[in-house]
């Protein structure tokens, strides 16, 4: 879609950056459902637990190889021997559910079959995670529609264009927001599917 916006020199780049800062909320929320656990192993379902190392928090997959051997197991191999009892910890307290066990080389990560009780909680969970990533959208919709006022009080566009850059941003805001619910309800079937 063309973007009115751009045609107005004092709106030039606010359109687009209204657009990658939606856009990368939009890819924030699908990293939140590709870490969500399933009934499935998924090497995603570690991607949110961070594990301090030398004071740094760092992704567990930055720490190691992570795998998926079995449809029911998780192996992560560190590039650190000495990190296996970290990385070991940082998943059991994540609250994830996940019991780890490690051998002292390599850390096991048995994914147990969900319980109709823990898909219901999980979905809960991304339920309210879409919440806080339709917040931030909306969010970004009215740090946009600021500027597009401030334009409008300086004298910088008309009122005829403030309405319609108005219109476009709400349009542009719609639209993410149908993303993330798109997303959810996909990953909600995905869920509750036995």
């Amino acid at each position: 879609m063309a973007s009115a916006m751009a045609g107005i020199e004092a709106l030039k780049g606010t359109h687009q950056q209204l657009k990658t800062k939606m856009e990368s909320t939009v890819e924030d929320f699908r990293g939140h459902l590709l870490s969500a656990r399933t009934g499935r192993a998924n090497v995603h379902m570690l991607d949110q637990i961070k594990v301090d190392y030398y004071g740094t928090d760092t992704p567990v997959a930055q720490m190691g190889q992570v795998s998926t051997p079995e449809p029911t197991l998780i192996l992560v191999q560190p590039y650190d021997g000495g990190m296996v009892s970290a990385i070991e910890k940082a998943i059991r307290t994540s609250g994830t559910g996940l019991n780890p066990m490690t051998d002292g080389k390599v850390i096991r990560v048995p994914v147990p079959p969900m319980t109709e009780e823990r898909r219901k909680d999980v979905v809960k969970q991304l339920n309210k995670t879409l919440e806080d990533h339709k917040t931030a959208i909306r969010n970004i919709r009215r740090d946009g529609n600021d500027q597009i006022k401030k334009a409008a009080k300086d004298k910088l566009i008309s009122a005829d264009d403030e309405k319609r850059a108005n219109e476009e941003v709400q349009q542009l805001t719609d639209a993410e927001i149908k993303r993330v619910e798109d997303l959810f309800k996909a990953k909600e079937k995905e869920i509750m599917t036995v």
